[in-house]
C-alpha cells in the first residue's frame, strides 16, 4: 500500500487505495479514532470526538462504494470541523462557554456538502474563543499544542484544525479565517491552508466573528488535498446572501502544467521588512528561498508597491472587533462572565469604535482593493511569508489580535482575495514556516497551481511531525 502509516496518508492517496480495494473506509476511520485516543490527550486538538457517528458514516460509505455508488474523492475520507461549523445533533461551541450547550438542529452548508460528498466526520476541533485573537487559558476550553514542539501552540483561531491535519488526527479539516486564522495555524504546523475568495464558500451555519471579513476554507496535508476539499464545498448557496454565483472549476485539473512564464509580485516594503515590530528574520528568509525556487521553475519575480498595506492592520482591527462586538453585544451585557478574559476585553474594545472610524476603515479597505487590483493587472500571483513569526510558546501568554506585529494574512481578508499558505521550510528551532500566495478574485486555480509546483519541487508535501 504505502510506506507511511494510515494516519499520514494524504486524501488523494487514501482515495486511490479505497477505490482499488486496498483500504476500506471503516479500516481507516478506526485507525484515526485510535490515533485520536492515543495522542489527543497531549495535543488537545478536539473538543468533541464523534466516534459512533464516524463509524456509522464509514460503514455507509463502504456499502455505497461496494454497490458502485461513488460520491467523489472524499467518499470514505475521515475529516473534522472547527467547532463553529454547525452539525445537526452535535454540539457547536465556538470554543466558548457562551455556546457550550448549543446543539444545532441543522447542518451548516459546508457540513452538509461534505456529508453529501461522503466524508466521515471524526469530530469538532478546538479553536480560539469565538474565533478572535489567540489562545486564552481563561476561555475554559483546551489550547492545542503544536505537534512539532509541544511547548509551542498553533496560533489562532483554527488551531485545532491545523494540529489535527498535521499530526494525523484527521485527513483533512475545515477552518475559518477573519484575519489569517486558516493560513497562520497552517504555517505554524507545516500544512496547507487555503482561504478562498470571499463568497466562494457559503458561511451559512458558521458562527460569525465579522460578517464582512469571515471566510471558510480547508486545512490539509497537501495542495492537492486542499483542491479536493475546496471542490466539495465551493459553489453558490441561495440561502447565503454573500454567496457567489461564479462557476466552480475543477480545482485538481489546475495543478499540472508548471509555472514557466508566470509573473510573481513581491511587496518587499511591507512583507519583508525585518525592522517592523516583533518580526522574526527566519520566516522571511525561508520565504525568500522559496521565491528563488519559483524562479528556478521558470517564473519571474518582480517587486511591486501596495502603499495602503501600511494602513491595513488598523482598518482590519476596527472592522473585525467592531463587527464582533455587534454580534456579541447582548451576550456581553447579559452574561459577561461566560467569556474568557481576552475575548471579553477584545469585544469591548470593538464597542468603543465610532461610526466615523468604522467608515474610515472601510475607505482604507476600498483603497487597498484598488491597489491590489492594479498590481494583479501586472502579475499573476503575489507572494510573501505567511506570518511574521513562527509558532509561539505556550508560556508567551495569550495571543491578542491587538498587537504591533504586522499581519501578512489580514490584507487578503480585507480584500477578499484568495490566498494559500504552503510549507516552505523549517527554522533552526525545528518549527515550520509558510509561503503565502494570493491572486485575483476566484483565481484559486492559479494559486493552487503555483503552490503545487513549489510543493512538488521543494519536497514539502505531507510533512510528518515527530509527535
Amino acid at each position: 500500500m504505502t510506506s507511511r502509516p494510515l494516519h499520514y496518508l494524504t486524501i488523494a492517496e487514501a482515495g486511490r487505495l479505497i477505490r482499488d480495494g486496498s483500504l476500506s473506509p471503516v479500516e481507516i476511520t478506526r485507525a484515526f479514532l485510535e490515533r485520536i485516543d492515543e495522542l489527543d490527550p497531549r495535543l488537545r486538538a478536539y473538543i468533541t470526538v464523534t466516534a459512533d457517528l464516524a463509524l456509522d458514516q464509514a460503514r455507509r460509505a463502504e456499502s455505497e462504494l461496494r454497490a458502485g455508488r461513488d460520491r467523489g474523492p472524499l467518499h470514505g475520507i475521515p475529516i473534522a470541523l472547527k467547532d463553529l461549523f454547525d452539525t445537526a445533533g452535535v454540539a457547536t461551541t465556538s470554543g466558548s462557554r457562551v455556546f457550550a450547550d448549543r446543539i444545532p438542529a441543522r447542518d451548516g452548508t459546508v457540513t452538509e456538502r461534505l456529508r453529501e460528498a461522503g466524508a466521515v466526520l471524526l469530530g469538532k476541533l478546538a479553536m480560539s474563543e469565538n474565533a478572535a485573537g489567540g489562545p486564552d487559558p481563561t476561555s475554559g476550553f483546551p489550547i492545542p499544542s503544536n505537534p512539532w514542539n509541544l511547548a509551542h501552540h498553533a496560533g489562532g483561531s483554527s488551531n485545532g484544525s491545523a494540529v489535527a491535519a498535521s499530526a494525523g488526527l484527521a485527513m483533512g479539516t475545515m477552518g475559518s479565517c477573519t484575519r489569517g486564522s486558516i493560513r497562520a495555524p497552517a504555517a505554524f504546523c507545516g500544512v496547507v491552508g487555503l482561504k478562498p475568495t470571499y463568497g466562494r464558500v457559503s458561511r451559512r451555519g458558521v458562527i460569525p466573528l465579522s460578517w464582512t471579513l469571515d471566510h471558510a476554507g480547508p486545512i490539509t496535508p497537501t495542495v492537492e488535498d486542499a483542491a479536493i476539499m475546496l471542490g466539495a464545498i465551493a459553489g453558490h448557496d441561495p440561502s447565503e446572501p454573500t454567496s457567489s454565483r461564479e462557476p466552480v472549476p475543477d480545482y485538481r485539473a489546475s495543478l499540472g502544467g508548471g509555472i514557466r512564464g508566470m509573473r510573481i509580485g513581491v511587496a518587499r516594503h511591507f512583507f519583508f521588512d525585518a525592522g517592523k515590530p516583533l518580526v522574526q528574520r527566519q520566516p522571511l528568509e525561508l520565504a525568500d528561498r522559496a521565491l528563488a525556487e519559483l524562479e528556478a521553475l521558470g517564473a519571474s519575480v518582480e517587486e511591486i508597491s501596495i502603499p495602503a498595506l501600511e494602513l491595513a492592520d488598523a482598518a482590519a482591527l476596527v472592522i473585525l472587533l467592531g463587527e464582533g462586538h455587534a454580534f456579541h453585544e447582548r451576550r456581553l451585557r447579559e452574561t459577561p462572565e461566560l467569556y474568557g478574559d481576552l475575548n471579553r476585553a477584545e469585544f469591548r474594545v470593538g464597542g468603543l469604535f465610532t461610526m466615523t472610524e468604522y467608515v474610515q476603515a472601510q475607505r482604507v479597505r476600498n483603497v487597498l482593493r484598488s491597489q491590489y487590483a492594479e498590481a494583479l493587472g501586472r502579475v499573476d500571483v503575489i507572494a510573501s511569508p505567511t506570518f511574521a513569526v513562527t509558532a509561539p510558546r505556550h508560556d508567551a501568554g495569550p495571543g491578542t489580535a491587538i498587537t504591533p506585529m504586522p499581519s501578512f494574512t489580514g490584507p487578503y481578508n480585507l480584500t477578499g482575495l484568495p490566498a494559500i499558505a504552503v510549507p516552505c521550510g523549517m527554522t533552526g528551532e525545528g518549527l515550520p514556516a509558510g509561503l503565502q500566495l494570493a491572486a485575483a478574485p476566484f483565481a484559486e486555480p492559479t494559486i493552487l497551481r503555483v503552490a503545487h509546483a513549489y510543493e512538488q519541487a521543494s519536497g514539502a508535501g505531507r510533512l510528518c511531525p515527530p509527535v
